[in-house]
C-alpha cells in the first residue's frame, strides 16, 4: 500500500495552514505552533509539547533572532542547515504529509518563507523511566540494567555491549496511524542474510492501523499459528541476554513503547535457558539447568500422572503404594484438580492486580482460608493440594512466561484426557504433545531442534552448560557466517 504524499505549496501561508489543519493545532493543547519572524523572513515551528528539548529549541531560536537578512543569501536553505542551525540531527523534507507525521513522532518542523523544503530538527526527548533490572529475569550476580519503553535507550544499551562495526540497526515504521518505530538489529558479519531479508519482508508487509500492544501485536503477524499456545519468539528485557543472542546469529526486533525485545528465531530449548546459568561456574550452571528442566517436566506430567495412579491404584508398584490418596474428599478427584488449576490462575491474576502493600494479605487468604480450610472441611484432598503446589513451583521455575502459560494449558489437556480415557488417554496425550511440537517451526526451523532433527553436539550444549572458552560454537540452525573468512 503506497503512502499518500503532498508536495509543498507555492506560498508560505498555504504550507503553514496545511500543517496546522493536519496536526489539529487549534484543537489539541499539546500541539505547539510558533509564528515568528527572523532575518526578515516568516518562520513557523511545529512541535509536540513534552517531546522537545526546551533548551535546544531556545538556543536555536536565540541564534536565529541574531541573523541579518544578508547572512542567508544566496542559498538560505544551505546557509541555515550548514551554518546557522548548530545541531547535529537536521534534515529536510519536501512532503507536507511526511513532515507532519514526523512532528507527531517528536522532531520539530521549521517552515521558512521562501524555501521549497521544510527543515526537520530532531531535538526530541521522551518520558522514560530509569533502566532497572527486569522482574522476570533477575540474577544473583550480574548487571542490573534493563530495557525500557524508549527505543533509543534500548538501542544504546545494546550497542554499549556490542562495539562491533558490523552491528546493524535498521529503522522502519509500522502502523498507518500509529507510525510505531521499529528497529531490526543484527550482526551483519554473523547473521544469515536470508533470515534478515525474510524478516525485513515480513515486517514490510504488515498492514495495520496501529500496534497497541507493541511487540505482542507484531508477534501475531510474524509468527503465524495464531491459536498455538507455544511461543516461537523469545522475549528478553536484559541487554546482556540480547547481546549474547546477537553474537550467536539471532536477529532482534526492538519496538518503541515496549521494554521487551524479540529474539528470532527461538526454539523450545531457548525458552528454558536463563542468564543465571552463565553467571555461575559451569558445574553449578549445569546443575541449575538440570534442576530447571526437572521442575518443568514435573509441572507438565506429575499432576496427570498422580491422577492416573489415583484412579488406577493397580498401576502403582508395591513400593510406591503410598502415593495414592488416603482420603479423596467430598468432591470428585477430577473436579478437584480442575477447580484447583483454575484457582491457581485466579490467584495469579489477583496477584497482578493487587497493590504491593496488600500482597501479603492476599497470600494469607489463599494459603489459610482457601487452602487449609478447604482441606479441613473435606472438600479437597491434602495430596491434591501438595501435588498442585509442586506443579505450580515447576511452572514458576520456567524462565519464559509465555512457555509457562503454554505448559499450563498442556497440563490441563493431559488431565482431561487422563480423566476421560485413563492410561490410554495419558499416553496418547503425551504422544500428541510431542508430535505437535515436532511439527512446529520457528521461522522455517524445527521447534524442537536439535532433539528433532537430532544433532549430538547441539543437544549436548543444551543439556550441559559448557564452559565459555569451549562454547564458542554458534547454533548450526542459524546458518551463521564466519566473520574471519
Amino acid at each position: 500500500m503506497e503512502k499518500e504524499t503532498k508536495p509543498l505549496f507555492d506560498t508560505y501561508e498555504e504550507n503553514v495552514d496545511y500543517i496546522k489543519d493536519r496536526l489539529g493545532v487549534d484543537e489539541s493543547f499539546d500541539m505547539i505552533h510558533l509564528d515568528l519572524v527572523y532575518a526578515g523572513r516568516k518562520m513557523s515551528f511545529f512541535m509536540v509539547d513534552g517531546f522537545v528539548k526546551d533548551e535546544i529549541l531556545h538556543y536555536i531560536m536565540k541564534l536565529l533572532s541574531r541573523l541579518d537578512p544578508e547572512e542567508l543569501e544566496p542559498d538560505p536553505l544551505e546557509k541555515l542547515l550548514k551554518t546557522h542551525l548548530p545541531y547535529m540531527e537536521l534534515g529536510k523534507e519536501k512532503d507536507l504529509i511526511k513532515a507532519s507525521d514526523l512532528v507527531l513522532g517528536g522532531p520539530t518542523a521549521l517552515v521558512v518563507e521562501g524555501l521549497d523544503e521544510i527543515i526537520m530538527i530532531d531535538a526530541r526527548t521522551y518520558p522514560v523511566r530509569s533502566p532497572k533490572e527486569p522482574d522476570l529475569e533477575k540474577v544473583v550476580r550480574g548487571s542490573r540494567d534493563g530495557f525500557v519503553e524508549t527505543i533509543v535507550f534500548n538501542t544504546a544499551l545494546t550497542r554499549r555491549r556490542i562495539r562491533d562495526r558490523s552491528l546493524r540497526m535498521e529503522y522502519t515504521q509500522i502502523g498507518r496511524r500509529s507510525q510505531t518505530d521499529i528497529c531490526l538489529c543484527y550482526l551483519k558479519d554473523i547473521a544469515d542474510p536470508g533470515r534478515v531479508k525474510h524478516l525485513q519482508r515480513v515486517l514490510r508487509e504488515i498492514d495495520t492501523d496501529a500496534l497497541p500492544m507493541a511487540e505482542k501485536t507484531i508477534e501475531e503477524y510474524i509468527s503465524g499459528r495464531h491459536w498455538n499456545p507455544y511461543p516461537v519468539i523469545r522475549y528478553t528485557e536484559r541487554p546482556d541476554v540480547a547481546a549474547a543472542h546477537l553474537y550467536e546469529g539471532h536477529i532482534l526486533v526492538i519496538i518503541d513503547g515496549s521494554p521487551s525485545v524479540m529474539i528470532t528465531p527461538a526454539t523450545f530449548w531457548h525458552h528454558l535457558q536463563h542468564a543465571e546459568e552463565y553467571r555461575q561456574k559451569p558445574s553449578v550452571g549445569a546443575y541449575l539447568r538440570w534442576v530447571r528442566f526437572i521442575g518443568i517436566m514435573i509441572s507438565i506430567f506429575a499432576l496427570p500422572l498422580y491422577f492416573l495412579f489415583s484412579m488406577n491404584p493397580e498401576l502403582l508398584p508395591q513400593g510406591l503404594a503410598y502415593l495414592g490418596p488416603k482420603d479423596t474428599g467430598a468432591v470428585p478427584l477430577f473436579a478437584q484438580f480442575l477447580v484447583a488449576e483454575i484457582g491457581i490462575d485466579m490467584l495469579r491474576m489477583a496477584a497482578i492486580h493487587t497493590p504491593s502493600a496488600l500482597a501479603t494479605a492476599l497470600g494469607l487468604v489463599a494459603a489459610i482460608i482457601m487452602g487449609q480450610v478447604a482441606v479441613e472441611v473435606g472438600l479437597f484432598s491434602s495430596e491434591v493440594v501438595l501435588y498442585l503446589a509442586i506443579a505450580a513451583i515447576g511452572t514458576y521455575a520456567t524462565p519464559s512466561y509465555e512457555l509457562s502459560l503454554a505448559n499450563r494449558i498442556t497440563r490441563m489437556g493431559l488431565l482431561i484426557s487422563t480423566g476421560l480415557f485413563g492410561l490410554p488417554g495419558y499416553v496418547i496425550g503425551i504422544t500428541f504433545w510431542i508430535l505437535y511440537l515436532t511439527n512446529m517451526q520457528t521461522f522455517k526451523t524445527p521447534f524442537l531442534w536439535p532433539f528433532m532433527p537430532f544433532s549430538f553436539k547441539a543437544f549436548r550444549d543444551i543439556f550441559i552448560r559448557a564452559p565459555i572458552p569451549l562454547k564458542n560454537r554458534r547454533p548450526a540452525f542459524l546458518h551463521p557466517k564466519d566473520p574471519d573468512k
